[in-house]
């Protein structure tokens, strides 16, 4: 972890509290997010559970990580989604002259990524791999989506292969990735090619993002929410309770 990083803790996280300027950071650093869903996968999955407790940023990516927060440590912090991070991070760059590269998805939704980048930031420099879609990469597949990267050098390498997928391989290969930033940002890749839709501002600022997605893809959402959902409260509330006696 790095150390000036602020955060608050979590149970077994340390839940970045801070702004995300601090997130621009000359140091190599990994960066991921957590929500309720992602929280309850982890207590079955020990490695996904470490690739996350290892994040030098961890985003609370969920009213429900947020008020978790504050039920257990009176501490106010800021829900912060992937796709902030994405846009302040590409404003960021635009501004430097910068560059980054995606790693994830299909060629379809990376040309979408590129083309619609080139437009909104002309300023960036932008790289793209779509590796083999499968369950486990092989070794030979591991070394060529290093190679992609590093062979672009990106300030920011932006990782889309969903969750835990994604920060087991960025944690795994951190240290031979040569780029500034690592984020795991998932769903984000189909927002910003404009593959799926993210919920208007207005459902964003009343914390209902999480019920427009559930509206609008019951079948992929439904276990996220109403059955995942319940549980993350009920381990909440269970800490809560040991912590008053």
């Amino acid at each position: 972890m790095i150390d000036s990083i602020s955060s608050v803790p979590l149970l077994d996280y340390s839940i970045f509290s801070g702004d995300l300027a601090d997130c621009a950071r000359a140091d190599k650093t990994l960066i991921n997010t957590i929500n309720q869903y992602s929280f309850c996968i982890a207590e079955e999955d020990a490695e996904f559970k470490s690739a996350l407790q290892e994040s030098d940023i961890l985003l609370p990516d969920g009213v429900a990580i947020v008020a978790a927060v504050q039920l257990l440590n009176s501490q106010k912090i800021k829900k912060i989604a992937g796709a902030e991070l994405h846009h302040f991070l590409l404003e960021d760059l635009n501004k430097k002259g910068g560059s980054c590269f995606y790693l994830g998805s299909s060629e379809n939704t990376l040309l979408k990524i590129t083309t619609r980048l080139s437009k909104d930031f002309p300023n960036i420099k932008v790289g793209a791999f779509s590796p083999p879609f499968k369950p486990e990469f092989s070794d030979e597949d591991n070394q060529q989506m290093v190679q992609e990267v590093n062979a672009f050098q990106p300030d920011v390498l932006f990782v889309g292969m969903t969750a835990p997928k994604q920060e087991k391989w960025n944690f795994q290969h951190k240290e031979k990735l040569e780029a500034k930033i690592i984020c795991s940002i998932g769903a984000v890749f189909d927002f910003y090619a404009g593959t799926i839709v993210r919920p208007q501002p207005f459902w964003i600022r009343l914390h209902l993002e999480w019920f427009i997605r559930l509206v609008k893809e019951p079948k992929r959402m439904w276990k996220r929410y109403l059955y995942y959902g319940p549980i993350f409260i009920k381990l909440i509330v269970e800490k809560k309770i040991q912590n008053l006696f």
